[in-house]
């Protein structure tokens, strides 16, 4: 009985491994996204509606939104970490829902760009055109969310903090075992772009 449950437990053991390798190969791929338009501090390449919404929560300069929170991703924590999935953060607001730098929330923009790749950033909502200020950044290529989901970026550095965030705080049931926080965010002046983030 015992020698069963061992070589049970080697078999599911060398399938899990063979699996992680291949999901490893798989976050190799480079997504496609159109040309950049801005940079933030979270190192994600950004355009569009979506975009400027993403941007100018990274910076703050909005102010506050109309319920009286600061329209800011500074001191937000990512609430929601599933492991082999993704980290959610971004969430601005009342505790009922997130706010845009429009009020409330605004329209679906496209579902042009795919869920091709690890470190793919995308808008969460709570169905369509529900976009308010929260993001998601995938850890494994995602394409059931394609055309529910605006995807407008993608992780150009730094994707081993995800991952670490990932596997650190990352629960099944999403409610993360530790705090994960955003301590700072901003965009950086493309004159910069080629400097290494430190």
């Amino acid at each position: 009985m015992l020698r069963k449950v061992a070589v049970g437990f080697l078999a599911c053991t060398a399938l899990y491994l063979a699996f992680s390798s291949y999901l490893r190969r798989e976050r190799i791929t480079e997504v496609q996204l159109p040309a950049v338009t801005h940079r933030v501090y979270l190192d994600v390449e950004i355009d569009g509606q979506n975009i400027e919404n993403f941007r100018a929560l990274c910076t703050g300069e909005k102010s506050v939104g109309a319920n009286g929170k600061s329209l800011h991703y500074k001191g937000t924590p990512f609430h929601r970490i599933i492991p082999g999935f993704m980290i959610q953060g971004g969430h601005i607001g009342d505790g009922k829902g997130s706010e845009s730098i429009y009020g409330g929330t605004f329209s679906d923009e496209n579902f042009s760009v795919k869920h091709t790749h690890p470190g793919v950033v995308a808008m969460a909502n709570s169905g369509s055109d529900s976009n308010g200020s929260q993001f998601y950044i995938t850890t494994i290529k995602t394409s059931w969310l394609d055309g529910e989901h605006v995807v407008f970026g993608r992780v150009i550095q730094g994707m081993d903090y995800v991952y670490a965030i990932e596997g650190g705080a990352g629960t099944y049931n999403g409610k993360p075992r530790k705090k994960a926080l955003i301590t700072d965010s901003g965009e950086i002046p493309k004159e910069k772009w080629t400097e290494e983030i430190q």
